[in-house]
């Protein structure tokens, strides 16, 4: 067959009768070759055109749809020491349960009686505001009569004062009448005296005429006086009006200024009593967080706090709850490049963490042990580690998720996007690299914008 030996079996062996020999005979080596890899081309051609569905993996966790169904932490609102323990970890609560008993650690709260106290306070500052008010209203009675005295004397006052003009008036006329009369007399005399010397008249007629004069002039000057008498009631009348103008002026200013003084007296207790009110209302809902309750029906799932005695401050960790209803959820992250593709209400397949899955993620109807999802929420902003956080809930159309399934756990997520040949999702995962805009090291584009 080699002819390496100078003995040839040429001619004596007939090829025919053994089918070995004509398998070799029959093709070369070459073309075995060449007709294996036209073969794998084709076959490879063929798979490029397989239909491929695009999907975005991305690893996740078990949440809530609602913040409210999500576990949370109960906190003290105020600072105190434990007393009571009212549950164990592990136990099931209603809303308004007692959890734990806390007292007081703060000297200003230390006495029992603190409410009973303030709201005495509270009634004795009352009752001075209604005395505070009370006298207001004194005050303001006593103005009004200083104003009813004060104008009933000026009209007092006033009808005097016009008693003494018609007065001054009247005597003024006397003394004018008085006055022509002296004048007549006196004249009279004049002419008497000039006859009595010219011997015309006697003595008699001489004197009876002098003593009519001195009368008239007597007459004459008490109608004077009593002109001036009237002069000065008037001017006397003017300043008892005005003396009483100012006596009740001073006297209504006074009593307004007691009024202001005691409103102004009022208005500061009423602000104690809101003060105090405001205290009384602070102590009486200090009271009530001595009994810590919890928030809504749930499982108490850790006690963070422990013993009896030990103090706590103001805003610490108590336990922590996980509620009883809750709507699941799964939290991933997709990077920037591929969130262009997700939309709403679109399908997802999911595997959790502790159920056993075969992925097939451009086939996923042939996957096994995974469970259905639609999108339900987008983030509008990036999240600080580069990526942008979508909410997956659970498909009504799908198979439902476990009854098993806890808050917190992983998984494993495909967003199912468009069916396409396998030649087109090669060449956009071999083109689509992302631009280094965006950080995948943890660090914000807040924080870098900032450097």
């Amino acid at each position: 067959m080699l002819n390496i030996s100078p003995n040839s079996i040429n001619g004596q062996i007939e090829d025919a009768r053994y089918a070995s020999f004509a398998k070799l005979y029959s093709r070369s080596t070459g073309r075995v070759l060449l007709q294996l890899l036209t073969a794998l081309f084709g076959i490879g051609l063929v798979i490029l055109f397989i239909p491929w569905t695009q999907n975005i993996r991305s690893m996740g966790t078990v949440t809530t749809i609602r913040p409210d169904q999500r576990p949370q932490t109960i906190h003290s609102v105020i600072a105190g020491r434990i007393e009571n323990w009212y549950i164990k970890e592990g136990d099931f609560v209603h809303r308004g349960d007692t959890i734990l008993r806390i007292s007081e650690i703060k000297d200003d709260y230390f006495d029992p009686n603190l409410l009973g106290r303030t709201q005495e306070q509270i009634k004795a500052k009352e009752m001075s505001v209604n005395s505070y008010m009370e006298k207001v209203k004194a005050l303001d009675n006593q103005i009004d009569a200083l104003v009813q005295t004060s104008q009933l004397k000026l009209e007092q006052a006033t009808n005097k004062l016009q008693q003494a003009y018609l007065k001054v008036k009247s005597d003024s006329i006397d003394y004018k009448a008085y006055k022509l009369n002296y004048k007549i007399a006196k004249e009279q005399f004049d002419r008497m005296e000039k006859l009595y010397k010219d011997g015309l008249k006697s003595l008699t007629d001489l004197e009876n005429r002098e003593l009519k004069m001195q009368k008239a002039q007597a007459e004459m000057i008490s109608a004077e006086n009593k002109l001036l008498t009237s002069q000065n009631e008037v001017i006397n009348a003017q300043v008892e009006m005005v003396s009483i103008q100012a006596q009740y002026r001073d006297e209504i200013a006074k009593a307004e200024s007691d009024k202001y003084t005691a409103m102004s007296s009022m208005y500061d207790a009423e602000a104690i009593v809101t003060k105090l009110q405001n205290q009384y209302m602070n102590y009486s809902v200090r009271s009530g967080l001595y009994f810590i309750t919890a928030p809504q029906d749930g499982y108490v799932t850790k006690a963070i706090q422990s013993g009896l005695g030990e103090t706590i401050k103001e805003g610490a960790e108590i336990v922590s709850i996980m509620p009883f209803n809750y709507d699941l959820a799964v939290e991933i992250y997709v990077r920037p490049i591929d969130l262009p593709l997700v939309r709403q209400e679109q399908k997802v397949r999911i595997q959790f963490d502790g159920w056993p899955a075969i992925v097939f993620s451009g086939w996923p109807n042939t996957s096994y042990g995974t469970y259905g999802g639609r999108v339900f929420a987008i983030d509008n902003f990036i999240s600080d580690n580069g990526k942008y956080r979508i909410l997956v809930a659970p498909d009504p159309d799908e198979h439902p998720w476990p009854d098993a399934l806890r808050v917190g756990s992983g998984t494993m997520s495909m967003m199912l996007l468009q069916d396409v040949p396998i030649w087109y999702e090669l060449w956009r995962q071999i083109n689509g690299f992302p631009p280094d805009f965006y950080q995948e090291n943890g660090e914000s584009l807040a924080s870098e914008a900032k450097k």
